[in-house]
């Protein structure tokens, strides 16, 4: 049969630890019990005073179209919440509300870029973003980072591949997959370097070190900033999400969104607004279980031998090198997925950069991570 499909879709790249999901869930079919430490959800229950807030805004008759960018009450919301935490004014209009960030990432992309057009990103890095890239003509300008630094920029090696073709520089603080922080000194250089700096900070309030983490506004306005409401919220199905928009890209986005999206749903905004303003007792607590669950499995992942050079203080990710195993990750992922039943992220989904490694996610009970280890040290005993 002929291929209908666009040209622009045949150099997508599958997003492999969907892969590693379906064959688990194939194996649970079977009757297996699988461990999924590959998933990057939260395992919590959105918290009750955000799923009640839903459920009276529909009540309220919150069933239409927003503006296209959005309710402007939760964009006043994000804008007090903006000054609280980052000490930054950002004026509302500048918020771009969207049905998660991946959404908002794309439509941007597709605002910016030229055929042509290159994209800094680091090496490894959240694979999708390569994809949107790629699919609207841009060419992702991979910048090598280095495990003994905990995979974070080197400004000055940003600088080296600046050309005249870059738009964009990517940022992903705390970063998928390596868990790692960029400090306050990288992000000041990386934004003095003039480039649009497109932050995806959609990890931000999931951090465990005694430093707080920085948005990319606190150094420069010339930035898109990437979040929303599914990790930090434990909101993953509610598809909230928002971008922070210089202002002479406002009025591009507006139409593009009015042409693509319309607008996002507007019972879920007003769900965001609650989150804001209502849920921090419950986020605490989910983020102080992550925190017991990172240094058990960290812990776990060294004594095991599979070591993590950078201890990763943010998301719930932990990339570990496994390269003493294998030098393909993603057979490497299979086989323990099939003769161990722990399921994990081959490094190779994340770029070339990322061979060699596996990807843990701590968004699971110290229970299952426990067992998840017991797995894994008879796996590596039955190898050996």
């Amino acid at each position: 049969m002929t291929d209908r499909s666009a040209e622009r879709t045949r150099g997508l790249t599958p997003f492999l630890v969907m892969e590693i999901l379906e064959r688990a869930k194939v194996l649970e079919a079977q009757g297996r019990r699988i461990i999924q430490l590959q998933i990057g959800e939260p395992d919590f229950d959105t918290p009750a005073v955000i799923t009640e807030a839903h459920d009276r805004a529909l009540i309220d008759g919150h069933t239409h179209y927003t503006p296209s960018l959005g309710d402007p009450a939760l964009k006043e919301a994000l804008a007090a919440y903006y000054k609280k935490r980052y000490r930054v004014e950002v004026a509302p209009e500048r918020f771009f509300i969207c049905p998660g960030s991946s959404v908002g990432l794309t439509l941007l992309f597709g605002a910016l870029i030229n055929p042509g057009d290159q994209v800094i990103m680091s090496d490894p890095h959240y694979p999708c973003y390569d994809n949107m890239i790629r699919f609207f003509g841009g060419r992702p300008r991979c910048v090598t980072v280095r495990e003994e630094e905990g995979f974070l920029y080197r400004p000055e090696d940003i600088a080296a591949s600046l050309s005249p073709e870059v738009k964009a520089v990517v940022i992903n603080s705390p970063a998928n997959p390596t868990g790692t922080i960029l400090d306050e000194d990288r992000l000041r250089r990386i934004a003095a370097l003039g480039r649009l700096v497109i932050s995806d900070e959609i990890y931000h309030g999931l951090t465990y070190g005694p430093e707080p983490e920085h948005s990319i506004l606190e150094y420069t306005d010339n930035a898109v900033v990437a979040s929303g409401f599914s990790k930090l919220f434990a909101m993953t199905g509610f598809r909230l999400g928002y971008l922070i928009l210089p202002p002479d890209l406002l009025r591009t986005m507006t139409i593009v969104t009015q042409n693509f999206m319309i607008s996002t749903t507007a019972a879920v905004q007003k769900a965001g607004i609650c989150a804001l303003e209502k849920s921090w007792p419950a986020v605490e607590i989910m983020r102080q279980t992550y925190d017991r669950r990172r240094r058990l499995l960290l812990a776990g992942l060294n004594r095991l031998g599979l070591t993590v050079k950078v201890e990763p203080t943010g998301a719930f990710y932990i990339l570990a090198n496994v390269s003493h195993l294998s030098g393909d990750s993603y057979a490497l992922a299979f086989d323990l997925l099939e003769k161990a039943g722990v399921g994990t992220d081959p490094g190779i989904d994340f770029g070339p950069g990322g061979e060699g490694f596996l990807r843990f996610s701590y968004a699971n009970s110290e229970a299952n991570i426990e067992e998840a280890l017991a797995r894994l040290q008879k796996y590596l005993e039955d190898r050996s």
